[in-house]
């Protein structure tokens, strides 16, 4: 269903497509850690394994066109017509993935051990483009997932409630909260559903009856959304999330041709607005990482 314009698109970006929808890509912090050069915030913050995530979507259109996001949104396809079961995308993205890792078999800085260990992940991103929750049957994705002895990091950015409300299990849920108002999150996030801020209400809302860690994610771009502090603490009070990240735009990717490197913060000022939103909110500073621009607040 990926017109030939789009695949080689991706597949130059180094993406794998799987099926009619799906994508696998491996990230900067799978390849560090196979090198033993580091590892991802997630790893530090939740306790995963960085060489063995699979960072996967199983949707690669998404509602929003956010400025700030490193994905060729501008070039995703807007129709899919067959829509793929969840264990072919599993088994697809496992095979594509290990695919993508061939090369570091012979290279003589990879960690042996943690190669082997790569061919058989154990947690997935949801996440890497679209909105994965678009994806019909994403409760049977978890699930799948889960009997498969994965833990599950969903990443959304809350535009369907309605799929939100199917899922019944999880390891972390995050919601992405991009603006403190309406007005801010049409600017950056270009939502095209026209009750787009009332969809993310809704998922806030359905966010503090998750049984799973519940992460609200804000991903601040300089000049666009690093205000309101405050306004953000009422937002996130309806979710009553047990962590926030608080996230620096990077200037990467696609991104490039819709902003300019001086909307990239420094640690510093992410810290300094992530200090004013612990005191808005009422979380408190629990752990940080320099290399990814990150603040981990916590209950």
């Amino acid at each position: 269903m990926i017109n030939e314009r789009i695949r080689k698109s991706m597949i130059r970006q180094h993406y794998k497509i799987v099926g009619n929808h799906s994508a696998v890509k491996i990230c900067t912090w799978l390849k560090k850690s196979m090198r033993d050069e580091g590892s991802c915030y997630k790893q530090k913050f939740y306790g995963i394994q960085s060489h063995r995530c699979l960072q996967m979507t199983p949707w690669i259109i998404c509602p929003n066109g956010c400025l700030f996001c490193w994905r060729a949104i501008e070039k995703i396809p807007v129709k899919i017509e067959k829509v793929d079961e969840p264990s072919e995308i599993i088994d697809g993205c496992i095979e594509a993935q290990r695919l993508l890792l061939t090369g570091f078999k012979g290279l003589d800085k990879a960690n042996k051990k943690k190669f082997k260990e790569a061919q058989n992940p154990n947690q997935v991103a949801i996440s890497l483009v679209g909105e994965p929750t678009m994806y019909p049957r994403i409760t049977e994705l978890v699930e799948e997932f889960h009997r498969r002895k994965f833990t599950t990091f969903l990443v959304t950015n809350g535009q369907y409630p309605e799929r939100l409300k199917e899922i019944k299990k999880l390891t972390n849920l995050y919601i992405s909260l991009d603006a403190p108002d309406k007005e801010t999150y049409q600017k950056i996030d270009r939502p095209s559903l026209p009750d787009h801020w009332e969809r993310l209400m809704e998922s806030l809302e359905i966010m503090r009856r998750f049984d799973a860690k519940k992460v609200i994610r804000l991903t601040m771009v300089k000049g666009w959304n690093m205000k309101s502090p405050e306004k953000y603490a009422e937002l996130i009070k309806r979710a009553k999330p047990d962590f926030i990240e608080v996230k620096g735009y990077m200037f990467v990717g696609e991104s490039i041709h819709r902003l300019s490197i001086e909307n990239m913060p420094r640690h510093n000022e992410i810290k300094e607005f992530a200090e004013k939103l612990s005191e808005a909110s009422g979380y408190a500073y629990k752990d940080e990482q320099t290399q990814s621009r990150v603040i981990l607040l916590s209950k």
